[in-house]
């Protein structure tokens, strides 16, 4: 009886099994022909419903699917792609390749960390692999990047971005930058759009924008007609410099259409743009080619294609533009060129190439390149950060010479919709300010401020009645300062801006000694009761050799003076060798001995109270000299700092023509 129920429930169990064989069979079959034929977002959601009819038990199958899954995403751009790839690591996926995908997956999403064990990784089943290469060497670089960043700054242009749209790859018509052209999949509502193989997003077609007198952009309008735009998608587009030749990528999407990828050109005839025609690039009309770029004079033209004989993937190419047909074509070479992507080709005048790469070392995704040729070489630069980010940036247009321009990036979109960013290096300024003032601090009005630079820079200002100047500089100088005034001795400074790579304000205040009262030196410090100086007056004796170095035609007095304390004849001689000692260091260091005069006045000359004194010891009085009777009728702390006041060491101006 039991074998007879296993037997009636084998018969009514195995159909259903066989059934879900067949279906699974079924649609991974119906998978990898989308995903074969470039479908990558449909693929993506028939893998992704595929992997949970899979018996746990099937793990090679699990790990296929999701693999599989994770190649789609990343093809449109879908952040989702690394978990996928992690998901066909854990179920221990036969292809190594996988490793390296989702290296450069976590790359892309900023995870370096995490990226360098897998390209490591990877490594070590190819130990050749220039993109896991360069992507290590890009782990090692991506912190220098951004910790120093360029000073373009980058903003999203809020009239190129539209949620869940797509807006890339501008272009200016010719050298007329308030005329802008720009991919889009911006559509009719009223219209159902002919949704794109790749992404099943709309086609992109062919906008453009103008600015009006006050420099508002106007609302976009489509470049050619709907006959012709619909069931094609619009790429990248390129001008002659007159501004009357373009050249743009059309993908047809047709089931009926021929499927390759082709460089499209139209003329520009009585404001119209004539009907686009194909250019016949290789004899192999399978071959992809697109993203054009013309070079200023229209005859050479760069190009994109997987053709035979390049480096993998897609590289960019050149050939000679005749008529309808380019000849002589040659790839760029592998110091543009790698087995990943290279796209976006930009030429800015005859000087500079700019393009998109994911194959060399970069922060993610694709990031944009210069290359300029040195001789027969190609030097390559990375423009960093802010440029850059770890998602794709392509697609950069300048305004001319200008350092203005915009680019497309997806950066921050976790579906990968491409925003056309604006994007300008704000003029570099390096200054120099401060103010000039008296020893006492107050602001001489007449003053004058004379830069001298080792590039050739020789500038004179006068200073406002606040004392203040402003004086601009360039980088990489060396330069000499000097403060003048009537009354006052001069004053220089100096100042260097080698290296300085952003905008920077240098502040070089400068007192200016007076000539008609003496200058008391607040720097200058001796041991108690003797006349060695200390180690802390090496700051104020440098100051006043600079005095002395600032003005080579003076004679000074060097004074030195004590409170009434003790027997005067004692507090004399303690100041006569206070002043002596200060006479010696300057001697010692250069100073012609004959410009100097050493006088000790002991507590013969008392301090005259100021106001700068009175500003900060508010309990003294404006010209009140602090002889011993009047310090006695001070409090105690106050008496303390009178005698404080009192010994001082002092210069003064004796002639300004000495020799």
């Amino acid at each position: 009886m039991r074998l007879y129920r296993f037997r009636i429930l084998l018969l009514l169990v195995l159909p259903l099994i066989l059934f879900s064989g067949c279906g699974t069979k079924s649609r991974l079959a119906t998978a990898d022909q989308r995903f074969d034929a470039g479908e990558y977002a449909t693929a993506a959601d028939l893998y992704g419903r595929l992997y949970s009819r899979i018996a746990p038990a099937d793990r090679p199958l699990k790990a296929r699917v999701a693999f599989r899954q994770a190649e789609s995403l990343r093809r449109i751009n879908n952040n989702r792609a690394e978990a996928m790839y992690q998901r066909a690591v854990r179920l221990n996926h036969t292809d190594s390749t996988v490793y390296l995908q989702l290296a450069r997956e976590q790359h892309r999403n900023g995870k370096y960390t995490e990226a360098k064990k897998n390209y490591q990784r990877f490594l070590e089943y190819d130990s050749a692999s220039v993109l896991a290469l360069n992507g290590l060497r890009a782990t090692e670089l991506v912190a220098g990047w951004k910790a120093r960043p360029t000073r373009y700054i980058v903003r999203r242009d809020p009239n190129l971005f539209k949620r869940n749209t797509y807006f890339f790859a501008p272009a200016f018509q010719g050298t007329d930058t308030d005329v802008l052209y720009y991919s889009s999949t911006l559509t009719d509502t009223k219209k159902k759009a002919v949704p794109n193989r790749v992404t099943n997003q709309p086609n992109a077609a062919l906008y453009v924008m103008k600015k009006d007198a006050a420099g508002k952009w106007s609302k976009p309008e489509t470049v050619f007609s709907e006959e012709f735009t619909t069931g094609n998608d619009i790429g990248a587009c390129s001008f002659t410099s007159d501004g009357k030749s373009m050249y743009f990528t059309r993908a047809p999407q047709k089931a009926d259409a021929k499927a390759n990828v082709e460089i499209m050109y139209s003329s520009r005839a009585g404001g119209e743009w004539t009907e686009p025609k194909a250019l016949t690039i290789f004899k192999d009309s399978t071959i992809t080619v697109g993203h054009p770029a013309i070079t200023p004079d229209g005859q050479t033209l760069y190009f994109v294609s997987d053709a035979p004989g390049g480096q993998g993937g897609k590289d960019i190419w050149k050939g000679k533009l005749e008529g309808t047909e380019v000849k002589y074509i040659e790839n760029l070479g592998t110091a543009i060129n790698t087995p990943g992507d290279e796209l976006f080709p930009v030429l800015r005048g005859d000087t500079a190439l700019y393009f998109a790469s994911n194959g060399l070392p970069g922060l993610g995704g694709l990031d944009i390149f210069r290359a300029r040729k040195v001789g027969e070489q190609w030097e390559v630069t990375n423009m960093g950060v802010p440029l850059n980010s770890n998602y794709d940036d392509f697609g950069i247009r300048f305004e001319g010479v200008r350092e203005a321009g915009y680019l497309s990036s997806n950066r921050g979109e976790r579906r990968g919709h491409d925003a056309i960013y604006r994007f300008e290096l704000p003029e570099m300024e390096i200054v120099v300010q401060g103010i000039v003032t008296d020893d006492k601090n107050q602001p001489i009005p007449d003053a004058l401020v004379r830069l001298v630079s080792n590039t050739g820079q020789n500038t004179k200002v006068r200073v406002r009645k606040d004392g203040s100047y402003r004086i601009r500089i360039d980088k990489d100088m060396e330069c000499v300062m000097l403060a003048t005034a009537r009354g006052f001795l001069n004053k220089s400074a100096r100042l260097s801006s080698e290296g300085v790579t952003d905008s920077k304000t240098f502040t070089v205040d400068m007192s200016l000694p007076a000539v008609f009262r003496p200058v008391q030196l607040d720097n200058i410090f001796f041991e108690f009761a003797k006349w060695d100086l200390t180690p802390e007056s090496e700051t104020g004796l440098q100051e006043l050799l600079a005095v002395f170095n600032d003005n080579p035609n003076t004679l000074i007095e060097i004074s030195a003076h004590t409170d009434y304390i003790g027997i005067n004849q004692a507090n004399q001689v303690l100041s006569q060798r206070r002043a002596q000692s200060v006479v010696d260091y300057l001697i010692k260091a250069g100073v012609d001995k004959e410009r100097l005069i050493t006088t000790g006045y002991g507590e013969e000359k008392p301090f005259v109270v100021d106001e700068t004194t009175v500003a900060k010891h508010p309990f003294l009085t404006v010209d009140t000299a602090l002889t011993m009777d009047y310090i006695l009728t001070l409090k105690p702390e106050e008496q303390v700092i009178a005698n404080q006041i009192n010994r001082r060491t002092e210069f003064r101006v004796v002639r300004m023509n000495y020799k």
